[in-house]
Order: structure tokens, then sequence, then C-alpha cells
């Protein structure tokens, strides 16, 4: 019996499938887009850092959204341009499962931090007079605190179920490493492992979009109850920003999550879509936050002029 599972360490890699001709291109465009990932996030990070002005709830909590990208498109991008630069078609099962996991951390990370930030906007807008009270430094590190123990503690238990089980196949075709695309490796029931999963996603989509719904909300209300416009405007564009960003990241995670649910959506979709969730969130969050929120934007370019071209 023990003979039908594959306990190699070693899988195959029938993902990219790339010509002579097309290699370079490839590795240009990879290597090209996590640099501009990088770029972006770390002049976000460092701007918020560096600015004592800008160490308040808002952009504290904000903070936690360009690392969180930088996990997510680190653990993607890292193992692809090595992938494309050496032309491997082997990878350790070690090294794919933890990329899965940072994959995984970065989704749910993403989900949650999101839901953060909206609950800080519903107190600034609609409960100013408290905002100070209920929003303090101790208050943002307990709310930061318990958004990454949830991510990890979910997903880990979640990779903890994905690990107890046989495979008996070796053979990956998707663009990155995840939980489906490893359970469709192993040879036992998975029964155990597709009710946790359905019930993270749940409970994710509940919380968050339970979250943005009510606070949006209560947000309009406030706005057009507001007597004074220039208040009004601020606030709608802080809330624009947040829920641009918001439907990037539930359009393409949905997508990616319901197209393993239905196998006859186009495997090329599917692979577009997946790679689309790890690409475009971490590169235009930052921009959009760069662009759209004014404080930030004028400590941006200040950053860029004195720290890096004054050198």
């Amino acid at each position: 019996m023990e003979n039908q599972y594959n306990i190699s360490s070693v899988l195959v890699l029938n993902r990219f499938n790339l010509s002579s001709k097309t290699v370079f291109p490839a590795l240009i465009f990879a290597t090209l887009s996590y640099v501009i990932i990088l770029f972006c996030n770390l002049i976000l990070i460092l701007t918020i850092v560096l600015n004592k002005s800008l160490h308040q709830p808002m952009y504290l909590i904000l903070l936690n959204l360009p690392i969180n990208d930088l996990i997510g498109s680190s653990a993607f991008f890292l193992p692809t341009i090595n992938e494309i630069l050496t032309n491997r078609k082997t990878m350790q099962y070690s090294a794919c499962f933890a990329q899965a996991f940072f994959i995984h951390i970065y989704a749910a990370g993403a989900v949650f931090i999101l839901s953060a930030m909206a609950y800080d906007r519903y107190n600034a807008i609609c409960c100013p007079l408290k905002y100070n009270t209920v929003m303090t430094c101790a208050n943002i590190m307990r709310i930061i605190t318990v958004v990454w123990i949830c991510c990890f503690v979910l997903i880990t238990v979640l990779f903890f179920l994905l690990s107890r089980l046989p495979r008996c196949r070796s053979e990956l075709t998707h663009p990155y490493c995840d939980n489906p695309s490893l359970l469709a490796l192993v040879c036992a029931n998975t029964a155990i492992n597709n009710i946790y999963g359905l019930l993270i996603v749940a409970l994710s989509q509940l919380i968050s979009n339970g979250m943005i719904l009510y606070t949006y909300l209560q947000i309009l209300v406030t706005c057009f109850r507001s007597k004074r416009s220039d208040t009004k405007a601020k606030a709608l564009q802080t809330c624009t920003t947040h829920l641009t960003v918001f439907l990037l990241l539930e359009c393409l995670g949905l997508f990616t999550i319901i197209s393993y649910r239905i196998k006859s959506i186009s495997p090329h979709l599917r692979w577009f879509m997946g790679v689309s969730t790890l690409i475009l969130p971490p590169t235009f969050n930052p921009i959009i936050y760069g662009l759209k929120t004014k404080e930030i934007k004028v400590k941006v370019v200040h950053f860029i002029r004195n720290k890096i071209f004054s050198s």
C-alpha cells in the first residue's frame, strides 16, 4: 500500500513552458514587476516610518498593507524569477509548501488589514469626538496584533491539515504553489481540508464585507448630513481610495477562489487571474494611496527629493 504514495521531496514543474525566444522577455517582465513593487512599497513604508507627522492611527494601520504586499509578491516573484533564470523543472516540496503558506498569509492579511482600516475611518468620520479616546496607540497595536495573529493561526491550521496528507502525484501546473494546487497532489480524502478552507473564506468574507458595508454606509450617512463641504470632500476622497483598493483585491481574489470550484473555467484564465492577484494589488496599492492621500503624497515627494536624489 505504501508504494502508492509519492514520498519524494522533489516536485516536477510544468507551468511556464517558455520557449527560448520568450525566456528573456518573461525574465525582464518578472524582474521589472518585482523591482517596481519593491520600490513603491518600500517608499511608502519608509515615508510613514520616518515622518513623525504620519504616526497616526490611519497611517500606522496602513503601514501593514505594503508590508503584507511585499510578503505576497516576494513569495511569488523570487521563486518565479529563479525558475525562469535557471530554467529548472523541479522544486523542493518544502519550498513549494513555504511559498503557498506565505501567499495565503498575504491573501488573509490583505482582507483583515483593509477591514481594520475601514474601522479606523468609521471612527474618524462618524465618531470624531471619541476618535482620540478609541484609537489610542495601545488600541492600534492591539488591532494590528489581532490582525496578524488571526492570519497566522488560520493559515497555520490550514497547512497543518495539508501536511498530514500523503501525496501520490508530483507534477505542478499552476504558476505558483497554493493550497488547492498542493491538495491536487494528495491521494487521500480531503473533505476536512475543503471544509476548513471554505470556512476560512466564508469567515474572512463575512468579516471584511460586513465591516466595509456597515462602516461605509455609516460614513455616507454622516457625510451627507455634514454641512461642511471640505470635510465631506476629504472624507469621501479617503473612502474612495480605500474602496478602490478593496474592490480590486476582492474581484481578483474571489474570482481566483471560485475558479478552483468551477472546473469548466479555462485554466489559462484561472492562471491569469491568480497571477494578477499577486501582481496588481501590490503594484497599485502604494500608487493609489500615494496619489490620492494628500498627506502621504506630500511626504513621499519630500522623501524622494531629500533622501534619494540629494544623495
